[in-house]
């Protein structure tokens, strides 16, 4: 079991899951019914009861690479439509406006590198090249769906009528922050600004006990991995990309941006180790904070369980008002405080764990992802299921 305690639950009811389950299913037969033969070789996949779709359902990433499935930009706008209702069953109202906006942000992203990253494509930086996959068929007793491209993943599993995972949920934005007419673009404010807020709060020997690392690593430390383990650091870009570049030029290119992240960080092995993935958990625990500093540990966490649907996030809003489960949150911090500095940030506790770093890009250049260490890609339910089989 990850972590120290008891890995507790938060009580979900099961019409909410059901209830979930059903929109997902007919969301995802109407998108299904609209495509062509051509179209649902790509979209569709095995259930995840079998060995290789199963694999390909784990495979997941959130670098500009390709993420498996019928990308919207291949799609009618009809089929678009139907796509993003599905993508909006998995999603809370804000976590839907905020995945639409970080899609949208690609054409920002285009203008701000001069129109010159490619990725050997036509376009390197498209709004339309958000993979969407469905594993196995909707309405069955298991399937799954993937949404995934630059900077956004989500993985959700339903057993038995019922939505059972909705992680990993990975959520960036590039750039993190955007002058608009009159106004500012940050769709990763909250986390990042409630983070800083808490970090701010400590004193000097509560800050010792959160930091990490005084400079920020130049990735979140679980990386696109499907198991978080005790002791893994972070994964180097080219890693981070669905096999090598078989193009020169974009190889070395993917080598350059890591190398000057890794110079830009200072890190070395020892640093890395220092960072590294623990159970228990590294950083200062809610036991250690006072009532404001616990508020804001508590702010910080539903922001991002608040990703997931009404239901789900009203769910881990009760779970986390619990005093005994905030005692075992940890909080750890690494990279300066200051406002435009890089800066990176973990929180944990035996069930979740829940990363963001802010470092490349001078510090304009968001990651963040919401990980269940018992329950990532509904594993552990898939287990119990296919133990029932094997004792029929």
């Amino acid at each position: 079991m990850p972590g120290d305690g008891a890995a507790s639950a938060p009580h979900i009811p099961a019409a909410g899951r059901e209830k979930a389950a059903t929109a997902m299913a007919e969301a995802a037969a109407a998108w299904l019914g609209t495509l062509s033969e051509d179209q649902l070789l790509l979209a569709a996949f095995d259930s995840p009861l079998h060995p290789d779709a199963e694999a390909e359902r784990l495979r997941w990433f959130y670098t500009p690479t390709g993420h498996g499935g019928l990308a919207i930009r291949d799609q009618s706008p009809r089929q678009q439509s139907l796509a993003m209702q599905l993508v909006a069953t998995g999603l809370s109202t804000a976590g839907y406006a905020t995945v639409s906006t970080v899609m949208g942000l690609e054409n920002v992203l285009d203008q701000l590198e001069g129109w010159t990253v490619h990725w050997g494509r036509q376009r390197g930086r498209d709004p339309g090249l958000y993979w969407l996959r469905i594993f196995g068929r909707p309405g069955d007793r298991i399937w799954a769906w993937r949404l995934g491209g630059h900077h956004i993943s989500l993985n959700s599993l339903v057993v038995a009528g019922r939505l059972v995972s909705t992680t990993p949920c990975f959520i960036g934005a590039d750039p993190a922050t955007t002058e608009l007419l009159g106004g500012t673009l940050r769709p990763l404010q909250g986390p990042e600004d409630t983070a800083r807020r808490l970090a701010r709060s400590l004193d000097a020997d509560q800050f010792r006990r959160a930091l990490l690392h005084p400079c920020a690593v130049s990735d979140i430390v679980s990386g696109n991995r499907p198991h978080v383990r005790h002791g893994d650091t972070m994964m180097h870009m080219q890693d981070l990309w669905r096999g090598r570049f078989e193009d020169p030029d974009l190889d070395r290119l993917v080598n350059d941006i890591d190398r000057r992240a890794e110079a830009a960080s200072g890190y070395t092995d020892i640093d890395h180790a220092r960072v590294a993935i623990t159970f228990p958990p590294k950083g200062i625990s809610g036991r250690d904070l006072d009532e404001g500093q616990r508020h804001l540990l508590r702010r910080l966490v539903v922001l991002y369980t608040g990703r997931a649907p009404e239901f789900l996030a009203d769910a881990y809003d009760t779970h986390y008002a619990s005093d005994t489960v905030l005692d075992l949150v940890h909080f750890g911090w690494a990279g300066s405080t200051d406002v435009g500095k890089p800066h990176y940030y973990r929180v944990q506790d035996p069930r979740i764990l829940i990363e963001y770093d802010n470092t490349q890009r001078h510090a304009n250049h968001a990651h963040s992802v919401w990980r269940d260490l018992t329950s990532d890609f509904g594993l552990d339910v898939l287990a119990e299921h296919r133990a029932h089989i094997a004792h029929e």
